[in-house]
């Protein structure tokens, strides 16, 4: 069954949070090796939401051939949307707020609560985040990636971006993030530290790293679940932590596309296949409803 909708008012401008005929965007950072791991998000994503969702993904070829992303490929890179998620401001078109979130990330709450957060967000914020003190101890993720520690590492892997905001619109263009460096893009360089705004870390609860109290289970238990490390459609880590829970998503989503109820495009053509990913290379993407 599909979520009923509803919409949140906000101020115009710069800071318009959603209106009536304006869903609420959601870049997806897409990596080819993690295919599963980006449907799978999204369909959490759309199956909690009770608002009109855009779920995009961020797919690099795609901006490459668009002539939007031209950087010669780091080996320090453990996906392919590594810097490509700063584009998310110019995909939105400087307006509004959007989210990134990388493709590891089981929503398990409504996304809706995290626009309600931007829209009482201070009228300075460029970002929110979550500010994690995070330092893994690993050499190495996923199927085999290299793990780098850094400041404010992971601060990015989700973002609110009031993507109006004067300093995204100066920074966060093409070119920039096509040759800045990855200290300068990961850790917000371009903003001062009081422009960026703190989100709860139940909103990207890093799988291994935080904990559930169990003297406050309602405010530490995970809203999105980020499996930082590597997720369940990794053989090295199909046992970890709320592996359960993603498994049980995946199952429904593949049921989902089975039974035709749901296609990859939101076109609801019914051939019960999933299209090929489309990724966000200019403003104003296509809409993903929520109905479909």
């Amino acid at each position: 069954m599909s979520p009923t909708h509803s919409h949140l008012s906000g101020a115009g401008g710069d800071g318009a949070i959603v209106g009536a005929a304006e869903p609420f965007r959601v870049f997806v950072g897409y990596d080819s090796r993690e295919d599963i791991a980006y449907r799978v998000c999204r369909h959490s994503l759309l199956r909690r939401s009770s608002i009109p969702l855009e779920v995009i993904p961020i797919v690099q070829q795609d901006l490459r051939e668009s002539g939007l992303y031209w950087r010669d490929r780091d080996p320090t890179e453990s996906t392919e949307f590594s810097f490509t998620r700063f584009l998310t401001p110019h995909l939105a078109g400087y307006h509004g707020w959007a989210l990134f979130v990388d493709c590891d990330f089981l929503f398990v709450a409504d996304v809706a609560d995290l626009l309600r957060l931007a829209a009482s967000a201070a009228s300075s914020a460029a970002v929110m985040c979550v500010h994690h003190d995070y330092a893994p101890t690993e050499a190495t993720k996923m199927d085999g990636a290299v793990q780098t520690v850094y400041p404010r590492k992971n601060w990015s892997s989700m973002v609110l971006f009031n993507c109006g905001h004067p300093k995204n619109a100066a920074a966060l263009t093409p070119e920039a993030v096509s040759t800045r460096s990855g200290a300068y893009l990961h850790r917000f360089m371009w903003l001062n530290d009081d422009e960026v705004g703190e989100v709860p870390f139940v909103w990207n609860f890093l799988v291994g790293h935080n904990r559930v109290d169990p003297d406050d289970v309602a405010g530490t238990a995970p809203r999105a679940i980020h499996y930082t490390s590597g997720g369940p459609w990794f053989e090295r880590y199909r046992d970890c932590e709320f592996a359960d829970l993603w498994n049980q998503e995946r199952d429904a989503y593949e049921a989902e596309v089975k039974e035709n109820v749901v296609d990859g495009d939101g076109n609801g053509d019914g051939d019960g296949e999933e299209d090929g990913v489309k990724a966000a290379t200019q403003v104003a993407p296509a809409v993903v409803s929520v109905d479909a």
